[in-house]
């Protein structure tokens, strides 16, 4: 009944999803420029041109993960990473963390929803342990480890590279300090420069210091040397060549689908480019303006694809925020009755639907606004759940009055005491329906039992008093008689026709009982010329008491100047109460149902009723339209 179990059911751990989807900021690496390359130069040609500083390594690009349905696909995926040989990556460790607790906390919400469904006190919930979470916790604890120790290493290894570079400045330096063996020495400094390129990362506060005392004697050192012009346009040639491939591949990453892809590919070329020795000077610019021009198309490219993604979360915030809205206003309305419960919760489970439709939000308000769209559901499902709760307990007290009634019709059942027995059965039948609603099912079923006790005991006078049959012959005779002259009046017009059908009606309730098994059929012809007969009657008394109102209205203007508006307030106050009636009946109908011929009188006498109260609000309706009218024709005046 309560439909609760439709919230949000894969929107627990959205808060932490996000961090998937959020871009990294764009970092642009550009190659040295022309001006910025260190290279062997005669004494005769200009100051040697230097290296940039060290550059910041991008940050990860987001990449599409595997999505895991199953808290052991996780934890299968993180035993694999702690126990294995590769080394754990941080953005996979986080991502795998995400999931689990996704799962986790979707399992432990399922669990309480069952239990407060099954009728459990949300408050006397206890949590049990989850073996699997411990399991986690521990896998988890080996991965920070391993990660510890690779860190560890990692730092070492940066500072045995800061050794080993300080011993290649000081063996570049003890060279530079001897100019006369600098020619005998080139070959040697060559290695240098080689094992100074295989080594990789310093630690960062070092790197930029480290390589101006590399530069600044490196420089020295081609200062001293008497390289011919042979030699050093070999090496201008050999590095031009390989500086147009790294051009040429990365134009072609122009074409490559994958901007992120594309994009990693072009940091790596951009430390390949560093690495290559000079070019003349005639054709560095040249050779330089064509890489960095290939680089930034991609670096372009790479961030209109981030900027995309944000104009898309930007949507998907307005598109959630609209869906906040409507929940809240939902949750807001009134609601009369079950049946308003229960269509603002198709409403609201639409709407649930809707939201997991859409994509994430900008990652600093994904948490926020999926926090107030569960809060407005939440509010909706709590309210609902209390008001089904009182309802079931009301439902259950009705239930127990009627077995009460059910067993003192079965008590006299077999009675023979046909008068005083059918008068205290006839009291029980009353009695019943003045009980309020059970459900349906139930509520068949409990009528179902009373009608047979009740059936059982005048299906017996019925038999015995047989004898009487004769005179219910009759009596069904003059039924019939003043069914006809029903009919008759309602082709008759004139003043005194309430006063008419009054009469025949009287005269009718007057005739003694008529055949069981015609009861129920004269039943249903007398009542439908009645409603036939009442109907033209209230909307002929309507006409006349509409008219006479409107003739009246002049002298209740008269009675001072705010006598039309007290008198319209009046009829409003009426015409809303009237309409609370209507919903009540109407509500009260939709709990009935009767299975019996015997129970229809009822439901027909609850409807006759419900006509007669829309008929009554429509003439009230009527004489507050007179009311307007005549203020309108006196403000004219």
């Amino acid at each position: 009944m309560d439909s609760q179990e439709n919230i949000l059911e894969q929107g627990i751990s959205e808060e932490k999803v996000n961090q998937e989807a959020a871009a990294p900021e764009v970092v642009t690496v550009e190659a040295a420029s022309p001006a910025e390359e260190a290279a062997p130069e005669t004494p005769e040609t200009t100051e040697e041109p230097k290296e940039p500083e060290a550059q910041e390594e991008p940050k990860e690009a987001p990449v599409e993960r595997k999505v895991y349905e199953t808290k052991k696909e996780v934890l299968d995926r993180v035993k694999e990473i702690a126990h294995g040989e590769e080394m754990p990556q941080k953005d996979e460790v986080d991502y795998l963390k995400t999931a689990f607790y996704k799962l986790h906390i979707a399992e432990r919400e399922s669990k309480l929803r069952a239990y407060i469904d099954g009728g459990g006190d949300p408050e006397q919930y206890q949590i049990t342990p989850d073996e699997d979470e411990e399991v986690f916790k521990a896998e988890m604890g080996v991965i920070r480890e391993r990660r510890q120790q690779q860190f560890r290493e990692q730092e070492a290894e940066k500072e045995e590279n800061l050794r080993k570079k300080l011993e290649i400045i000081e063996k570049i330096k003890a060279m530079v300090t001897s100019p006369e063996e600098a020619n005998k020495t080139f070959q040697e400094f060559k290695a240098l420069q080689q094992e100074w390129r295989d080594i990789k990362a310093v630690p960062a506060e070092k790197a930029n210091e480290l390589w101006r005392n590399y530069q600044l004697y490196v420089e020295q050192f081609y200062d001293l040397l008497k390289l011919n012009s042979e030699a050093r346009e070999y090496d201008f040639k050999k590095n031009l060549e390989l500086k147009k491939k790294l051009c040429d591949a990365a134009e072609k990453l122009a074409e490559e689908p994958d901007v992120i892809s594309a994009f990693h590919q072009l940091q790596k070329l951009h430390q390949e480019y560093r690495e290559v020795g000079p070019v003349s000077k005639d054709l560095r610019e040249e050779v330089w303006n064509r890489f960095k021009a290939a680089s930034t198309v991609i670096n372009k490219r790479h961030q209109q694809h981030f900027e995309g993604i944000r104009a898309r979360e930007e949507e998907n915030l307005q598109k959630k925020t609209a869906l906040c809205e409507k929940v809240e206003a939902i949750a807001a309305e009134e609601n009369k009755g079950s049946g308003d419960w229960e269509r603002r919760t198709k409403e609201i489970i639409e709407l649930q639907q809707e939201w997991k439709t859409i994509g994430f939000a900008p990652q600093k308000m994904n948490v926020k606004i999926f926090e107030r769209f569960r809060a407005a559901c939440d509010d909706f499902f709590g309210r609902k759940a209390e008001y089904f709760k009182t309802l079931k307990d009301t439902f259950k007290e009705n239930a127990e009055k009627k077995r009460a009634l059910i067993e003192k019709a079965k008590a006299l059942q077999d009675s023979t005491e046909w008068k005083s027995t059918g008068d205290k059965l006839i009291n029980l039948q009353r009695e019943w329906k003045q009980i309020g609603m059970v459900p349906k099912k139930l509520g068949d079923q409990l009528w179902e039992e009373f009608l047979g006790a009740c059936n059982k005991f005048f299906e017996a006078r019925n038999a015995a008093t047989a004898g009487t049959r004769g005179e219910e012959h009759a009596n069904l005779e003059k039924k019939r008689d003043v069914i006809a002259r029903l009919k008759l009046v309602t082709e008759e017009a004139g003043d005194n026709l309430q006063e008419t059908v009054q009469q025949l009606v009287s005269e009718y309730q007057a005739i003694g009982h008529v055949p069981f098994r015609e009861k129920d059929k004269l039943y249903e012809e007398y009542h439908a010329v009645l409603d036939k007969l009442y109907k033209d009657l209230n909307i002929s008394v309507a006409k006349r008491r509409l008219n006479t109102f409107k003739q009246n209205l002049k002298q209740v203007a008269e009675r001072g100047e705010n006598a039309l508006d007290n008198e319209r307030a009046r009829l409003f106050r009426q015409y809303e109460a009237m309409k609370q009636e209507i919903q009540t009946y109407e509500n009260n109908l939709g709990f009935l149902s009767v299975s019996s011929k015997k129970g229809n009188s009822l439901i027909d006498e609850m409807n006759r009723k419900v006509q007669k109260l829309k008929d009554d609000m429509e003439l009230v309706r009527e004489k507050i339209k007179a009311i307007d009218q005549e203020n309108r024709e006196k403000q004219e005046s």
